[in-house]
């Protein structure tokens, strides 16, 4: 499949005007080419065109439609992408005149999704925003079917349009995926009622797509998700309990990338996903701080996190972690390494590793606590208890004494030592 990909570009004079983080041009048409090759098309022209006044019928203008066309038949090209939202009236017109598939940036965000999708609840959340899409771009193209007759000879009244049972049809459809996604979104409340009874804090990653989340979320649970170098890698979300380093149990969650201009069908389809957001205990920000446009990326993830009801200010719940340093030069790496000392920002590999450790003893301190000492005199009866002593806590030293007791002293969160305490009562100070 060959792919010229199109960026809309803003008119000279309203550069002044634009949002300070809004991205350039030139790394719009970079995301819309890798969008492209998430679905394994072969973008052999990817261009940027100046559109300074919008056409309603086509969004550019004849002049380079008409270049545009003939570099479709010249190169035989079955699909042109363009990265911006078009109506269905230009979208139906620009495929008349190119003679190609025409697809818009909501479109192919929907075909990646649909590729993704590997649970039953990712397929129907794609499929209804599909139809959603799809919905205000129905069109009537069959002539010979233009009008139905309600009934016999002429007493009959007019019956449906062939685009009104179409439409009927679809809505017929968005109503049961609704109902089924209803069900869907029960379930998951049963899922996280039952987690709260036992009950691991929930961490979620969050960040713009391809910002790392997979790859850090393998790094920290030895799980086995998709991570590629691929705008969307993984769709569907995914849960582990993880042991922290002082024994705190959590739950790390990795929920599906954000991406600017999101489509609101999907934000809307998704929202059972998103939820596992909103009801986590503690956010992990991802960023690619690699990318030139990762301020950008930040903002529009600050943005949907504000629309899903979570302040990304909020330093008590939101930790905003700066990914793929080893991809940095080594002077801008050392720096971001040791800046704040393992204090938000972190800066981290999740490829090599690098910081990891860091991230998991902060995650554990905002989850339990700061780290405190205890001290921890077993008699001899009790011995066989210092395997939940190691499970649950950092053992500085340990002394066996002649009796067959132990002594030991560790370091744990506050929490974890409020349980030892618990548990040992005056054995434990």
């Amino acid at each position: 499949m060959i792919v010229p990909v199109l960026t809309r570009q803003p008119r000279a004079s309203a550069e002044a005007d634009r949002p300070r983080m809004t991205r350039s041009p030139q790394a719009r048409l970079d995301e819309a080419v890798g969008l492209a090759g998430a679905i394994e098309l072969d973008a052999v022209l990817a261009e940027i065109v100046t559109v300074a006044d919008p056409r309603p019928a086509t969004l550019i203008g004849t002049g380079k439609l008409d270049d545009l066309a003939a570099i479709v038949k010249e190169r035989e090209i079955e699909l042109v992408f363009v990265d911006h939202p078009l109506t269905p009236v230009q979208q139906r017109n620009l495929e008349k005149t190119l003679n190609a598939k025409v697809l818009d940036r909501t479109g192919i965000i929907l075909e990646i999704f649909g590729r993704r999708a590997r649970t039953r609840e990712g397929a129907l959340q794609v499929e209804l925003a599909h139809l959603e899409y799809q919905r205000g771009r129905l069109v009537r193209s069959w002539t010979h079917l233009e009008r139905q007759r309600g009934g016999a000879g002429f007493l009959g009244g007019p019956g449906e349009t062939q685009i009104e049972a179409d439409r009927r049809i679809l809505q017929d459809k968005i109503v049961k995926l609704k109902r089924e996604l209803e069900t869907v979104r029960r379930t998951r409340d049963l899922h996280r009622a039952k987690r709260r009874k036992v009950p691991y804090p929930i961490i979620a990653i969050v960040g713009y797509t391809n910002a790392g989340k997979s790859t850090l979320f393998n790094r920290m649970t030895g799980a086995g998700v998709l991570a590629e170098d691929m705008l969307f890698a993984t769709l569907d979300p995914t849960l582990r309990r993880v042991r922290l380093p002082h024994g705190t149990l959590v739950i790390l969650s990795d929920t599906v990338g954000f991406i600017s201009d999101l489509p609101t069908h999907l934000v809307a389809a998704f929202r059972a996903t998103l939820e596992e957001v909103v009801e986590a205990d503690l956010v992990i920000h991802l960023r690619d701080i690699s990318d030139p446009d990762t301020a950008a990326q930040a903002e529009d993830v600050t943005r949907i996190l504000r629309d899903l009801g979570v302040d990304a200010q909020d330093e008590k719940r939101v930790i905003e972690v700066w990914n793929k340093v080893d991809l940095l030069d080594p002077s801008d790496r050392e720096r971001l390494l040791e800046t704040g000392g393992g204090r938000p920002p972190v800066a981290i590999s999740a490829a090599t590793g690098e910081g990891v450790d860091k991230l998991a003893a902060l995650v554990e301190e905002r989850i339990a606590g700061t780290l405190a000492t205890v001290k921890v005199r077993l008699s001899p009866e009790r011995a066989g208890e210092v395997d939940w002593l190691y499970r649950n806590g950092d053992v500085l030293s340990r002394k066996d004494r002649d009796d067959g007791g132990v002594d030991l002293t560790i370091r744990a969160t506050e929490a974890v030592r409020d349980d030892i305490t618990a548990r040992f009562g005056k054995s434990a100070r």
